[in-house]
């Protein structure tokens, strides 16, 4: 198994301190790095890292508070110059605490500790499949093939393939279910996978997301303000 890893660390000296040690490792691979917390749950929903390597102490949201919000995944080792957040860590589940300057053989550790967990309880989840029913007979459509999704009546509507289907599976619960694998809510009738996103169009406090399909989809004026801050816009 090749672990896949995310490097959370305001320091961008510290991020290629990790990147070098991970690539002699050979047991992981770097995915993606980000220097704050916003930026990294943002990658964790859309690049979906087996590992997180967690600073402590950055400028806005603190890695702890990042932690307790990831759920049973990824896994997440802290890295941090701080020894007094340890007991937190641990409270949060972490894999492990990691002092730095962090050591080669103190990270193949974590490394090997994170690999044993995802082993042992089947961590690295598959994406979810949405059942569609067609008469008797029920077909399972990958959730990330679907750029939107959309209320219509007491329904949902999706196109997977050029194929539009109708569910009754309210969209709230599918927001629920999607937000770890990068889905979000931008009208109370709509849900967006955010990697799909091509543009941003706005119009004073509204707008509108174009997908990678054309599809222009409205966002809410209460719900900009979080579409803006995902998108990094």
């Amino acid at each position: 198994m090749t672990l896949r890893v995310l490097i959370v660390d305001d320091e961008a000296f510290a991020r290629r301190r990790l990147i070098q040690l991970i690539a002699r490792d050979g047991r992981a691979l770097v995915v993606a790095e980000a220097a704050d917390a916003a930026d990294g749950e943002a990658l964790v929903r859309a690049v979906d890292p087996d590992v997180v390597l967690l600073d402590v102490r950055m400028p806005g949201r603190d890695g702890m508070t990042m932690a307790r919000g990831l759920g049973p995944r990824p896994a997440v080792i802290f890295t941090t110059a701080y020894a007094e957040f340890a007991v937190g860590a641990f409270d949060a589940e972490a894999i492990d605490y990691l002092m730095k300057p962090i050591a080669a053989d103190r990270l193949a550790r974590a490394l090997e500790r994170a690999e044993a967990r995802i082993a042992a309880t089947g961590a690295r989840f598959e994406p979810p499949r949405i059942p569609v029913r067609s008469g008797s007979a029920v077909s399972f459509v990958p959730a990330l093939a679907v750029a939107r999704f959309r209320s219509i009546d007491k329904y949902t509507a999706f196109v997977a393939d050029g194929v539009e289907h109708l569910i009754e599976q309210p969209l709230a619960d599918l927001e629920a279910l999607l937000a770890p694998w990068g889905f979000l809510r931008i009208h109370r009738s709509e849900l967006i996978q955010l990697s799909r996103v091509h543009g941003l169009h706005q119009s004073g406090a509204t707008g509108e997301v174009e997908l990678d399909d054309g599809q222009r989809v409205r966002i809410s004026k209460r719900l900009m303000p979080s579409v803006r801050r995902r998108l990094n816009r």
